[in-house]
């Protein structure tokens, strides 16, 4: 039986980081359980193979969520990473940290040290940003590089000229001293490469002897000798493979994200005793395991385009051929690109004190109901969601079995506030498309449709097509030991059991107004200083004027 100090499960982004930061000290060993392979395929460090890599059950766990009260009927589908790297090695590339009210929102919730000012030097120690920002909130000299979108398109300008027309201002840093406005899109690509948690973090790690990593290895059970982790059994190879046990002599920290680290606390007896019971496990601690899920949920806005190319048609025949060939000898062009090429950060009304929704606008439009396929005909989209959702759902597991998916309820929409904001989202998304600007390419809107004009109206269309964003959270919330909700403490250890974290997306008490994986890296970072002792790193001085 393997023995090592620390066990983790999970090579995703905040396992990647972890096993690099825990690895800086020779005295200690460091393993790293991974369900899939390695990050071998082309795909995922070709940034546009995001749409092949979105399907691809051998790196994607390929999850679907439970029909919802406003989804209108349909199973959303829910893609997860499976390989080194986790969901940073198949993503959209966004790099968006959020605003500061988010982590001062979780230090009132009573979390000690995630207020902004404690958190934003773990934001800049992992970043090596390329391009603006001010050094108050940029990091230069970290592993993760960041971006910002290269391409320029006269589409993406009349966009962000239509939104200044609007009175949304350009912002050229969002994840500087204020979110809200309008730009390119910052991305974790490196000269036309993807820059995932495993290329900027685990790879490097891997050099060093006392780092093991096991792919292949999908967990099953937590081992416990009465209240603390010791160990975690395996299976290499997945159902049918050989089981395997590994002990922790420090610590087992689960970094599977937020649906796999919470199915396997409930596999492990870890969870709400009714759950456990009705599944026929035994319950060895009650906690409220998997409950509190959060995700942002978004409507497209579709416009036909007239009298210029979109990428819709520069991604086939003769054209798809020229695009590759400035990827193979310049690594520019199409196949660099991310799925979005701006963000806008704004109002959904005039009472918001800060930006509550987010949009993305492309050049191009997809299939419906297939997300990654484009279409045929010349589009553009713009994709708006709010951006603090109030609707929680869950995560449970379907049986004991554990190669079966979990059960995974969003509850989109099922807050009243919820409804408000993503209807004011799709009627900001309309005046964006419908802008001056935009005129001499604006065809007609594709859908919702001109005939979408009432609050009830664009509701239903929100509720045929809106989709995740994929950006999961929330269902190991951190908070006090008193509360109801929560499962692990400021610290991320398990609230009533010994030498077991949680360390992923799943410890957010509540959704941030960004993309997730920025954050996640950051937690796993500050993680790493909580687990070996040492002294936090100084809380940053920000300037008063900086409020989102």
């Amino acid at each position: 039986m393997d023995r090592f100090d620390y066990v983790i499960v999970g090579a995703g982004s905040a396992g990647c980081v972890l096993a690099s930061r825990l690895s800086e000290d020779p005295n200690v060993s460091v393993c790293v359980l991974e369900a899939g392979p390695s990050d071998w395929h082309p795909y995922i460090h070709l940034p546009a193979g995001f749409i092949k890599t979105f399907h691809m059950k051998s790196i994607n766990w390929a999850y679907q969520q439970e029909p919802g009260p406003y989804t209108g009927g349909r199973s959303i589908y829910a893609p997860r990473g499976k390989t080194l790297g986790g969901s940073s090695s198949i993503n959209g590339h966004i790099y968006n940290r959020g605003q500061r009210m988010d982590f001062d929102t979780w230090a009132q919730m009573g979390n000690r040290g995630w207020g902004y000012a404690d958190v934003l030097p773990y934001f800049k120690r992992l970043e090596k940003r390329v391009g603006e920002g001010e050094d108050t909130y940029r990091g230069r000299d970290g592993n993760l590089t960041v971006t910002t979108m290269d391409w320029r398109d006269p589409l993406c300008e009349a966009f962000m000229e239509g939104a200044v027309s609007l009175g949304i201002p350009r912002n050229p840093d969002y994840n500087g001293a204020k979110q809200e406005g309008v730009s390119y899109c910052q991305r974790t690509i490196d000269k036309g490469l993807r820059v995932s948690g495993s290329t900027a973090f685990l790879k490097p790690a891997m050099k060093r002897p006392n780092v093991h990593v096991h792919t292949h290895a999908h967990a099953t059970e937590i081992i416990f000798e009465g209240k603390r982790a010791v160990g975690v059994r395996y299976t290499k190879g997945g159902r049918g493979g050989t089981p395997v046990e590994v002990r922790a002599n420090k610590e087992v920290i689960l970094s599977g994200g937020t649906y796999n680290s919470p199915q396997l606390l409930q596999l492990s007896g870890v969870g709400s005793p009714d759950l456990l019971h009705a599944n026929g496990i035994e319950v060895r601690h009650a906690l409220p395991v998997g409950e509190g899920l959060q995700d942002h949920y978004a409507p497209r806005t579709v416009a036909r385009v007239k009298d210029i190319k979109t990428i819709n048609e520069l991604r086939r025949g003769f054209s798809l051929w020229i695009e590759a060939l400035k990827w193979a000898t310049a690594r520019r062009g199409l196949l660099s690109l991310s799925p979005t090429m701006v963000y806008c950060f704004w109002h959904s009304g005039e009472s918001a004190d800060s930006s509550d929704l987010q949009l993305t606008f492309t050049p191009a439009s997809y299939k419906e109901g297939v997300q990654g396929q484009l279409e045929d005909e010349p589009g553009m989209t713009v994709a708006s969601w709010q951006q603090r959702p109030e609707s929680r759902g869950y995560v449970r597991i379907r049986s004991a079995d554990p190669f079966a998916p979990p059960i995974i309820q969003t509850n989109y929409l099922d807050a009243e506030l919820d409804r408000r904001v993503i209807v004011g989202g799709m009627k900001l998304a309309r005046r964006l498309l419908k802008s001056a600007p935009l005129s001499p390419y604006y065809a007609y809107e594709d859908f919702p449709g001109p005939n979408i004009n009432t609050d009830d109206e664009f509701l239903a269309a929100a509720t045929e097509r809106g989709t995740t964003t994929f950006h999961p959270g929330c269902t190991c919330r951190m908070g006090p030991a008193d509360s109801t909700w929560a499962v692990v403490d400021d610290q991320l250890r398990v609230h009533g059991l010994e030498g077991l974290r949680v360390i992923d997306a799943s410890v957010m008490p509540r959704m941030i107004s960004a993309n997730l994986n920025a954050s996640t890296m950051m937690i796993a970072d500050r993680a790493s200083d909580l687990i070996r002792g040492k002294q936090p790193m100084e809380s940053a001085r920000i300037p008063d004027a900086a409020v989102a």
